[in-house]
């Protein structure tokens, strides 16, 4: 795994795209198993793109839809995660407790699943997802704090089957690492810095990634992925 230096100012990391880039030698052994690739956008797409291309491997998007309690929106209650069969990722006990019942959080996946849906079109003009199963997965975020989101992901495409489940991230506390290590067969992390504090803090550039960004890069992989598929034809 690449060494981690940090600059005069302890950052770690260039930008997303240089996260990529040494993710990608971190996870070398994967090159030659097809993987795909999926990005928790938007943030986790640049460096995802740098990966798929480093191993010619399909790029895809995970989006993880957060179901809030009635009444509490922000407190949430479960999740929704992407893929070519979504799935309900649900604290039980807390939907107990705020009394959210089955009616109440069928609806709100159905909305969520219209979001994703949404999204996907605007992404990925409606292309769907990857189908992931029997597969190496290796999915790819810019950083981690509390985990959530993370954790919601990894236990929605545990239940597609994929043949390996990788989570990728260039940096992120190491109590959220041990966390996540129960969710996936291999857990790649290149730094986990004390005292952590924010991800943005460990990037010299951590400008916010755009839309049109995303677009790009999908794009970009699609065209370079079509064109090796028809080389090895």
């Amino acid at each position: 795994m690449p060494t981690m230096r940090a600059d005069a100012d302890g950052r770690l990391f260039q930008d997303r795209r240089d996260a990529g880039r040494r993710l990608a030698a971190a996870l070398g052994k994967y090159a030659n198993e097809d993987p795909v690739i999926l990005a928790l956008p938007r943030g986790g797409v640049p460096l995802a793109f740098e990966i798929a291309k480093a191993f010619q491997a399909e790029l895809d998007l995970l989006f993880v839809r957060k179901i809030g309690a009635p009444g509490q929106p922000e407190l949430g209650i479960g999740a929704v995660v992407d893929g070519l069969h979504p799935q309900l990722v649900l604290n039980e006990r807390l939907a107990q407790l705020t009394q959210a019942s089955d009616t109440y959080v069928n609806a709100q996946m159905a909305r969520e699943l219209d979001e994703i849906e949404r999204r996907r079109k605007a992404y990925k003009k409606g292309a769907p997802p990857a189908d992931v199963e029997g597969r190496v997965v290796i999915v790819v975020d810019d950083g981690i704090a509390t985990g959530g989101t993370v954790k919601a992901a990894l236990s929605g495409i545990g239940r597609s089957h994929p043949a390996r489940l990788v989570l990728a991230v260039p940096v992120a506390p190491s109590e959220t690492i041990e966390e996540l290590k129960a969710l996936a067969d291999e857990v790649v992390c290149l730094a986990m810095p004390e005292p952590f504090r924010a991800v943005g803090l460990h990037y010299v550039d951590f400008t916010q990634t755009s839309d049109s960004e995303v677009e790009e890069l999908l794009e970009a992989a699609k065209a370079w992925r079509n064109k090796n598929r028809q080389d090895n034809a």
